[in-house]
């Protein structure tokens, strides 16, 4: 069983200043790479609203924000908000992006307020899953897009037996040089927990969207799902 009150704002706001680094180091800098391929799966156009859930430090915002859109992004966690404010004004977006502390099971915003939505690295830390997909599927407006990128447990081959050595060895080992052992223990296990591609496309499905498609990156480390709302 994972402790899901690890997965709080809370246990975020203690990594907030090294979450950067860590995802640097522990995604071989990939990471940055997977954001990019999240926006160009959103099909963006110029001034268009897009909701950025579990923003965190804000590198997607920042990345949906420099694709032209308007960007408001949502996190429970003060201390990672804080982190994206300084990046943000840094970047020159104040404009374009809005942070605000939200949850992503009960998001305040009236219905078909966004063109478009995303989710990095978050869905896995959520208790109520198919909940925050009724959430999404509620704020984006008929023919808007969502984009999730998450980790999992690749399965199947040796490249993907080299990804969960990656995970079950160095993810917690890495982790723990550069923070609490105990939180990168967390995520060793949230994301050896994290449902199938398949199971996960169904949920998305289920939660009332269409065109559900799953696109695996880097040997199965991380998978993006997008999809449409009808």
């Amino acid at each position: 069983m994972i402790d899901t009150t690890l997965g709080s704002g809370a246990m975020f706001d203690a990594i907030a200043r090294r979450y950067d680094l860590l995802n640097r180091v522990l995604s071989f800098g990939s990471d940055q790479r997977w954001r990019r391929r999240t926006v160009r799966a959103l099909e963006l156009r110029p001034g268009a609203e897009v909701l950025d859930v579990a923003t965190g430090t804000a590198d997607l915002a920042i990345a949906c924000a420099r694709a032209g859109a308007r960007v408001t992004g949502v996190d429970p966690s003060a201390g990672m908000l804080a982190v994206g404010e300084r990046k943000v004004a840094d970047a020159g977006l104040g404009g374009a992006v809005t942070l605000v502390r939200g949850d992503a099971q009960a998001l305040a915003f009236p219905e078909a307020r966004f063109d478009a939505a995303c989710m990095a690295f978050g869905i896995r830390n959520v208790p109520d899953r198919p909940r925050a997909l009724g959430e999404l599927a509620r704020v984006v407006r008929p023919g808007g897009r969502i984009a999730i990128l998450e980790l999992g447990e690749p399965r199947g081959g040796l490249m993907s037996l080299l990804a969960r050595v990656h995970i079950h060895v160095l993810v917690p080992l890495i982790g723990a040089l550069l923070s609490s052992g105990r939180e990168y223990r967390y995520l060793q296990a949230s994301i050896a927990a994290f449902p199938p591609s398949e199971k996960f496309v169904e949920m998305v499905r289920a939660a009332g969207f269409a065109d559900v498609a799953a696109e695996p990156l880097t040997f199965g480390v991380s998978t993006l799902f997008s999809a449409r709302r009808p």
